[in-house]
């Protein structure tokens, strides 16, 4: 698995193509202004509720674009960590 980019990423290349501030684009979302800098900026993930409100923003049909994008990012960042070996438990049959 390569590094998936963070959505915050993605999502600031996609709010340059619209003629929108992030202050307006906060608002037209319903969302705080720092809420969504926190997310650009990659200091903040994307929940749920946040990848519903960017997929109705812009027009796409998967509500669960931008929280997939999320979870592949947090999945490989978990994978790249250091952790202690669990072993396979045994079931009994």
């Amino acid at each position: 698995m390569h590094n998936p980019a963070h959505p915050g990423k993605v999502l600031k290349d996609a709010l340059e193509a619209i003629p929108m501030t992030v202050t307006e684009f906060a608002a037209h979302i319903g969302v705080a202004r720092v809420t969504l800098s926190r997310v650009l900026n990659e200091r903040a993930g994307v929940s749920a509720e946040m990848s519903i409100k960017l997929s109705e923003a812009f027009g796409q049909e998967s509500p669960d674009f931008w929280f997939r994008m999320q979870n592949a990012h947090d999945f490989w960042i978990a994978s790249k960590g250091k952790r202690k070996k669990i072993s396979p438990l045994k079931l009994a049959a």
